[in-house]
């Protein structure tokens, strides 16, 4: 079953005559395809439109869907509007995720039919992986993965952390990554302590602790990994907090499993942290969905209350931040199964010292 049949499939169940698609994300998962259109899905026919700069491409990649130029109906709400009115559609489910406040205004203006917030239709069903967006993100892993290692044999006193994020893009860029998942973290020393922190002019330098933070997109789904190396030999408490964190994340990572709440997650986790004496620098959740977005619905994190299903691929990213010192996060991606999870993430946790 494609993607756009899951959405057909599910229209009724949720009180609609079809759902309207108007993100680059939504359309990316309906269709397989990148690109700037609109997709409107019935329960028996779908329709995506492009203009001339995607319409050749868009013909090519998409299958079982009636594929057209805009141009030859005047605009997308045009033509939208005319499918709903010859197609009797009065419950048109959309985006409210995505459409900005003034594209709905157009929409409704120009739409005869009752616009329905529906963006957790395909949220939902993002969730759960099928077996090419489980490769697609086994791939961007393994590049991800390939990249640490080489840049290990880069890092090296005097870096800047602007030239270790530049190498890592480069380095998976060269083994075959479309883009980056997102822009590089690199954050060195005092640095570290900024859990988003941005490459610029700092310095590497010995005895300090370099966070590396990065990802890469393959048949556009995403990969995420981050890990904390020590250059020349740490202090006692450097060691302390890195080894406090990685107990943190396989404590996580023995919680997840199908079925499994998603602040019960989180919360394993975070009572090693605190345990340690240091739970007032751990802000942030444990994880993340990862998939066409790097960051996407369910999460591991204080405000789930939900179930995560098997299938679901997270982030576990436990970290330590002290400011002014230095931060430890160490980040791999988890898919959640009835029996517990599997990480896709190979490279080594264990404290690096180069």
């Amino acid at each position: 079953m494609t993607h756009f049949e899951k959405i057909a499939a599910r229209l009724k169940d949720r009180g609609l005559d079809a759902m309207l698609i108007t993100s680059e994300p939504g359309e990316f998962y309906a269709m397989g395809f990148h690109g700037e259109g609109v997709a409107l899905i019935t329960p028996g026919k779908t329709w995506y439109y492009t203009d001339s700069r995607y319409i050749e491409a868009a013909q090519q990649q998409i299958a079982g869907a009636e594929v057209a130029d805009w141009a030859s109906g005047g605009s997308f709400r045009k033509l939208i509007a005319g499918l709903v009115k010859e197609h009797g559609i009065v419950k048109l489910g959309f985006e409210e995720r995505y459409m900005s406040v003034a594209s709905h205004t157009d929409w409704t203006k120009e739409v005869e039919a009752e616009f329905i917030p529906a963006s957790e239709l395909l949220t939902t069903l993002r969730q759960v992986k099928d077996a090419d967006e489980l490769a697609a993100m086994k791939e961007a892993q393994r590049i991800t993965d390939e990249a640490l290692l080489e840049i290990l044999n880069f890092l090296k006193p005097g870096l800047t952390e602007s030239e270790v994020a530049a190498r890592l893009t480069y380095i998976m860029a060269r083994k075959g990554a479309e883009r980056n998942s997102f822009d590089p973290i690199v954050a060195c020393g005092p640095n570290g302590s900024k859990p988003h922190a941005i490459p610029g002019p700092a310095v590497i330098q010995k005895g300090q602790f370099v966070t590396m933070d990065f990802g890469c997109v393959v048949g556009g789904y995403c990969s995420d990994m981050t890990r904390t190396v020590a250059i020349g030999q740490p202090s006692e408490e450097m060691e302390l907090v890195y080894n406090t964190v990685l107990k943190a994340q396989l404590a996580g990572i023995a919680a997840a499993h199908a079925g499994v709440i998603g602040k019960e997650v989180h919360e394993a986790g975070a009572k090693v942290i605190a345990d340690a004496g240091y739970g007032d620098y751990f802000g942030h959740g444990f994880g993340h969905s990862l998939g066409i977005e790097i960051h996407e619905d369910p999460g591991f994190h204080t405000r789930n209350d939900k179930p995560i299903p098997a299938g679901a691929l997270l982030s576990a990213e436990p970290g330590i931040y002290l400011p002014g010192k230095f931060g430890v996060r160490i980040e791999d991606v988890i898919m959640l199964t009835e029996g517990g999870c599997i990480d896709i993430t190979h490279s080594p946790k264990q404290l690096i010292i180069l």
